[in-house]
């Protein structure tokens, strides 16, 4: 599985890069702040919607420490999408949070 560190995440966005950040977090733990852009979509609802995630694009999964979003990422590249696991998820975040 590829992984990518939470600066690097913030380099991204900091270079205006377009990338799609899925947020596997419940979404309690999202409203006390999520990455900018990030979408919401909690774990547990993951496999139901993933009619809502394009095939075609890069996605970094984060959630409060990488382990969640590593279930995340390993389920989404078993069904073929091309996923990036955060490393250290939120509570390594430095940058911005909306």
């Amino acid at each position: 599985m590829k992984r990518i560190t939470t600066q690097e995440v913030n380099k991204y966005l900091e270079e205006n890069k377009e990338v799609s950040i899925i947020d596997v977090r419940e979404a309690a733990e999202v409203k006390e702040g999520k990455i900018p852009g990030a979408v919401n979509i909690p774990l547990g609802l993951l496999e139901f919607r993933l009619q809502d995630i394009d095939k075609s694009r890069e996605h970094i999964m984060v959630c409060r420490s990488g382990n969640r979003s590593g279930m995340a990422a390993q389920l989404l590249a078993d069904r073929g999408y091309n996923v990036i696991n955060m490393d250290g998820g939120m509570l390594e975040w430095e940058g911005p949070t909306e």
